[in-house]
């Protein structure tokens, strides 16, 4: 079993790595910037260590600070979270060459999944249904792009292998801009990632985000968890999430998860992980695999009752999955609001001092946040600062309770996103369920 493990993340991520540690009895080791030292699981953690300034690069983004903490302090292990390093296979790899356990996939399965172009390969490989596309990286031959186009039909988008988080990709709606937009694709991708591969897809015009969660062990062993519904975003961030997605074919949905722990066995993956779809007239469509723990686990977790994060830990002890996949049953509906320190109309960041902090209770209701009256949100990092995830019988009960919950929770000294989660809480055509993508940028008039 691990005996002291690493948090290398903050906020909320990390004091709910911190909980399941307790929990497991296993020592933790919190490293934090120098604003971050008033962190809830800075104070909660067995020791801390300071791994420099604020700006990420300098601290959370410091491989050699952080895998020096582990030395200093003798942790056996590093749990990286989600954002930062977390899918960063350098890192990975780097720990486990210094004789650490990283807790997560191998870097190799990192580097794989990471890489749009070969991670669509390997689902193919593995029977993962995908979106007709190139089914590879686009060349720089005019003539083999535009027939590939006309194979595809229009729209396409050409996205950048190693894009994320909505960045480096361009939809074409006319044949005329393809050339073009492959170019400036590339360029982009280029600056921005480094590496200048693009290729090409069908573009879906009204789909909606649905993701099915995977736990894995060094054993062979692999299970889903179900699905999530994440369809509703903004500029490609998610900002409302929902267990199990609304409205699915349930063939189609057997099919795909089948699928999703055939394809973990194939590539030889070790941990929780997640494959994104997008979900259109019936079928499933492979957008990409995020090796690490998601910003929505919580939901799965309320409707399944599987401590995620803790499978992660007795995974990369070595252990067994806790469960068989006949063993899992999904129970009731699920909601998560991601509050976010910003301004509800402006959608512009709003760190500063959080006067009163008073979380929502009440039978279904958790919430996963690090703030506390007094704390300080420094402007230096993401601006999400709880959750808050409900759970009910039905998914409208789950809905109202979440609706009840938003209205209990209390934040002052800061401007947040609440107004606007009990505004789609509260949508009539979200509460139908089965919106797509687009609804709330159109909502939003973006």
């Amino acid at each position: 079993m691990l005996k002291k493990v690493l948090i290398a993340n903050r906020g909320e991520i990390a004091l709910r790595v911190l909980r399941a540690c307790k929990e497991l009895d296993i020592k933790t080791v919190a490293v934090h910037s120098v604003v971050d030292r008033d962190l809830k699981h800075v104070r909660l953690a067995d020791e801390s260590v300071c791994i420099g300034p604020n700006p990420s690069p300098q601290s959370y983004l410091n491989i050699p600070a952080i895998i020096a903490a582990m030395e200093i302090t003798g942790a056996d292990s590093v749990h990286p979270g989600y954002g930062f390093l977390a899918e960063n296979a350098d890192f990975a790899e780097q720990v486990e060459n210094s004789g650490f356990t990283f807790i997560g996939p191998s870097a190799d399965v990192i580097r794989k999944m990471g890489d749009k172009v070969a991670a669509i390969e390997a689902m193919i490989e593995a029977q993962v249904p995908t979106v007709p596309g190139s089914n590879g990286p686009l060349n720089d031959d005019p003539a083999r792009n535009e027939r590939l186009a006309d194979e595809i039909g229009l729209p396409v988008i050409i996205k950048a292998a190693a894009g994320g988080g909505g960045r480096g990709m361009r939809v074409v709606h006319e044949k005329s801009e393809l050339i073009n937009s492959i170019a400036v694709t590339k360029a982009e991708a280029a600056a921005a990632f480094g590496d200048g591969t693009v290729y090409m897809e069908k573009f879906l015009q009204t789909p909606r985000h649905v993701e099915i969660q995977v736990l894995s062990d060094k054993h062979g062993n692999a299970i889903h968890l179900g699905d999530r519904d994440c369809s509703l975003q903004r500029r490609h961030q998610k900002v409302l999430e929902e267990a199990p997605a609304p409205f699915i074919d349930e063939e189609a949905r057997a099919q795909v998860q089948k699928a999703c722990t055939d394809a973990c066995k194939k590539i030889g993956y070790a941990g929780a992980g997640t494959f994104e779809f997008l979900y259109e007239n019936g079928k499933f469509y492979f957008i990409e695999m995020n090796t690490r723990v998601q910003v929505e686990h919580p939901v799965t977790e309320m409707v399944t009752g599987v401590d995620i994060v803790k499978e992660q830990l007795l995974i990369a002890a070595g252990l067994p999955l806790s469960y068989t996949q006949d063993q899992i049953e999904i129970k009731g509906h699920a909601f998560e609001c991601r509050i976010n320190a910003e301004d509800p109309v402006r959608f512009l960041p709003s760190p500063g001092k959080v006067d009163v902090f008073h979380a929502p209770g009440g039978l279904g209701v958790r919430v996963d946040s690090h703030l506390y009256s007094g704390y300080t949100v420094p402007p230096n990092y993401d601006s999400l600062i709880a959750k808050v995830i409900c759970w009910g019988d039905t998914r409208a009960e789950a809905l109202k309770r979440t609706e009840r919950a938003l209205g209990e929770t209390v934040v002052q000294g800061i401007k947040t996103n609440i107004p606007l989660q009990v505004d789609l809480v509260t949508d009539p055509e979200f509460k139908k369920g089965g919106i797509n993508i687009h609804y709330l940028e159109k909502k939003l008039g973006m």
